[in-house]
């Protein structure tokens, strides 16, 4: 495999920089893996593609305020204007955090925070390599809510707004943690889910907290050479339950997104089994991958050469995907976090 086998033309207009409204009017590619064939619907008509027998798995992390401004003063005297992104916490009072530029912090070095009538100072500790730092705060909680914001993905070239604080999560979001948003999941509206529901289709939830191994570029020519930060993940019992009884009937399993696809596939490789539990997934999907929990992926049209593009390709083909991707650009899909969506069954 190279890098280059997962890549495709874009135009950059087919970039969504704002989301569909109301969230279920975008456009869903539907894409049987089996045969290829393509047809083109819309999210409002995905129960439709439902069975009654099936479990429909939903990552319900919320988006935390993760991008800050601070300037760094160093021990030296110096001091610069910097990013500050708080990526996943240590403990009570340490984070790793990616900074922009993050070369040259030792140490002891000071970061000042100043957000809504609040001033706040970290002190980094080690360095963990290239721009990833440990920064020890009193209260990053607080700190983020003064000084943070949420993180559009820098590819959304516009200033945040009020409306993102609430389009950028999902509608059954509950635990705070993630980085980056489920984007599958932005489709859902509460009618969706209680239509789901009528279809007597089972909806459970998980928790995987989006960090930065769901959108750190590949930078190998080899793919495999690639190292995938661990993300946090919460599996609760009654979700283990019957998710393991879904497993034992052969009944589907559908996926809300990558991140789900990713925890699921994870525990079925670690325990060959979905047992209750909260840990570090890790798990690095490529073309050549068996998935042995999930039969139906709901998930967002994916950046070339992205490890996301790459896992799709593992569950429909490489050239089955790179063709529904064609389709899409012909046919002005919305493309990345606030565009369209395809379901693979």
């Amino acid at each position: 495999m190279h890098i280059s086998d997962f890549d495709y033309d874009l135009p950059p207009e087919r970039i969504a920089q704002t989301p569909a409204s109301p969230r279920d009017a975008s456009r869903m590619l539907v894409l049987d893996a089996k045969s290829g064939s393509i047809m083109d619907s819309h999210f409002r008509n995905f129960p439709e593609f439902l069975r009654p027998s099936d479990v429909l798995v939903l990552n319900d992390t919320r988006v935390i305020r993760a991008r800050t401004r601070a300037r760094l003063e160093r021990q030296s005297g110096t001091t610069r204007e910097m990013e500050i992104f708080f990526v996943d916490p240590v403990d009570a009072h340490h984070w790793q955090v990616l900074c922009k530029p993050g070369r040259r912090i030792r140490p002891g070095d000071k970061a000042i925070f100043k957000g809504r009538g609040e001033s706040f100072v970290g002190t980094f500790a080690e360095g963990l390599g290239t721009d990833l730092h440990i920064l020890e705060v009193d209260s990053a909680e607080t700190l983020l809510e003064h000084c943070g914001e949420i993180p559009l993905p820098p590819y959304i070239q516009r200033p945040v707004d009020s409306a993102d604080e609430s389009r950028y999560q999902t509608v059954f979001n509950r635990n705070p943690g993630a980085v980056a948003a489920p984007t599958a999941g932005l489709h859902f509206t509460p009618d969706i889910i209680n239509k789901v529901k009528a279809l007597e289709v089972r909806i459970v939830t998980l928790t995987l907290h989006v960090g930065i191994g769901t959108f750190q570029p590949v930078r190998t020519e080899d793919p495999e050479k690639h190292k995938l930060h661990p993300e946090r993940y919460e599996v609760r019992s009654e979700a283990a339950v019957e998710l393991q009884s879904a497993l034992n009937e052969g009944r589907r399993i559908l996926a809300v997104g990558t991140t789900t696809t990713r925890t699921l596939e994870f525990l079925m490789s670690r325990y060959d089994r979905i047992p209750a539990g909260a840990g570090y997934a890790d798990l690095y999907i490529l073309p050549g991958f068996r998935f042995r929990a999930v039969s139906g992926l709901l998930t967002n049209f994916h950046l070339p050469k992205s490890t996301l593009l790459m896992l799709v390709s593992a569950f429909a083909g490489r050239d089955k995907i790179l063709n529904a991707y064609t389709h899409a650009v012909r046919e002005n899909y919305r493309f990345y976090t606030y565009g369209d969506c395809m379901f693979i069954g």
